[in-house]
């Protein structure tokens, strides 16, 4: 894995996503960005980090959005469509405990047997890291007020609502757990 995906994951985005969803393009800069500064503390697969931070919510876009859910439709389409490295691909599907809202959305089988979870847990650490410290217009924030921005974007007894007040522990762990690996990195 090198470089070039991060290059050819940036084309695919771009035009998926850009000019239909512009602020879903912004909150994607923003967070491959993200995934570009902590990058040093996932050693030889930095490029597979970034190239999933750049196509994390590419399932957003509506021409992919098939099941509305869009971890799934976007790992789909970049395996069916793109054949897709086998690990960008989970990352994506599993991105940001994508599996607890597959349960909300009665889709964690359909999850879990097409793209199970990555045995790299700091490297899902580091992806939900830069999605949950990424505002939806690319600035940053911290994990608290992205779950509560995002509460409020989708309100508390909706399907995302719910997934998010569940995931919201893990997230926060997550989040301590990539700011402990950055802080050990030699500077």
């Amino acid at each position: 894995m090198n470089d070039s995906i991060v290059e050819w994951a940036t084309l695919v985005a771009e035009a998926e996503l850009r000019s239909p969803l512009p602020r879903r393009w912004a909150h994607t800069r923003g967070v491959a960005s993200r995934a570009a500064e902590v990058a040093s503390a996932i050693g030889n697969d930095a490029a597979l980090l970034v190239a999933a931070a750049t196509l994390h919510d590419v399932g957003y876009a509506p021409r992919l959005a098939l099941t509305g859910f869009h971890p799934l439709d976007g790992a789909r389409f970049l395996r069916d469509k793109h054949g897709a490295d086998e690990r960008l691909v989970r990352l994506v599907a599993n991105h940001s405990f994508a599996l607890l809202e597959a349960e909300e959305r009665g889709l964690r089988e359909e999850l879990t047997t097409e793209f199970p979870l990555l045995e790299q847990p700091l490297l899902v650490d580091a992806l939900v890291y830069c999605d949950m410290t990424t505002t939806p217009d690319g600035g940053r924030t911290t994990a608290q007020d992205r779950v509560a921005e995002i509460l409020s974007r989708y309100g508390d007894d909706s399907v995302v609502g719910r997934f998010i007040r569940r995931a919201a522990p893990e997230i926060c762990a997550s989040v301590e757990r990539v700011e402990a690996a950055v802080a050990a990195q030699p500077r």
